[in-house]
């Protein structure tokens, strides 16, 4: 099914409630609604979620004018459209919120990370996890460095593994700043995980940091004992 953009999306949400906000939105992915690809997507996410069927390009179209600076709703309501479109069943609003989120990075404050660890734990996979890790809670770190350390080593004892996978992957784009001690702490942490989720993350983090710093990432693999899978994924580009 072709998608459209309804004229009627071009309102100035600042003056309309959160619910008229949500309810154009539902309208928008519904008539853009397509079975077969929504089957498709569903089978790739291992069928833990549902879809509309919606490509990723055309999401971002319809979701244009939602991200309009004049048209965002304030600050203030953000936690209530996330929560709200969090719980549905579509996968398309977890993507729709984690983008909408990133919209106000500019405007983090310090109960934001409250808000980001619902998004962690709630609806979790890699797809939402690996967005909100390195885009919104990295960021948030940077702006609000003593709340830093008290949420990683609580994710890292959580035994969630998707707090434990945003602990590790939230230093994912800081190339020079990465905190290598923090690092090594978590990757520490976490060594003799057998969940395939923390240990690619591993792997990810050091493959990417090997981009700026590659002799650290080889004196790091070769004084630990890293995961079979960890170590490949972090030598690949070195090797």
């Amino acid at each position: 099914m072709e998608h459209s953009l309804a004229p009627s999306l071009c309102i100035n949400v600042k003056n309309e409630k959160v619910e008229k906000f949500i309810k154009i939105l539902e309208s928008e992915f519904s008539k853009n609604a397509n079975t077969e690809i929504a089957i498709e997507q569903k089978a790739y996410m291992k069928n833990h979620f549902e879809f509309y069927g919606i490509k990723t390009q055309i999401r971002r179209e319809i979701q244009k004018p939602f991200f309009i600076k004049e048209y965002l709703p304030p600050k203030k309501d953000l936690e209530k459209i996330i929560k709200t479109l969090w719980v549905k069943s579509e996968r398309e609003y977890q993507y729709f919120s984690q983008e909408l989120a990133h919209k106000y990075i500019k405007q983090l404050e310090k109960k934001d990370i409250k808000l980001f660890e619902f998004m962690v734990i709630n609806k979790s996979w890699w797809d939402t996890t690996d967005f909100i890790a390195p885009k919104l809670i990295g960021e948030y770190f940077k702006v609000f460095p003593k709340q830093r350390d008290v949420y990683v080593r609580k994710w890292v004892i959580s035994e969630n593994i998707w707090l434990q996978r945003s602990s590790i992957l939230f230093q994912l784009n800081y190339k020079d700043n990465i905190d290598t001690e923090l690092l090594t702490f978590v990757i520490n942490s976490l060594f003799g995980s057998k969940e395939f989720f923390i240990n690619k993350a591993i792997g990810w983090i050091l493959r990417n940091y090997s981009r700026t710093n590659p002799n650290w990432v080889i004196d790091f693999t070769n004084r630990n004992r890293l995961n079979k899978l960890s170590r490949k994924e972090a030598l690949r580009l070195i090797e």
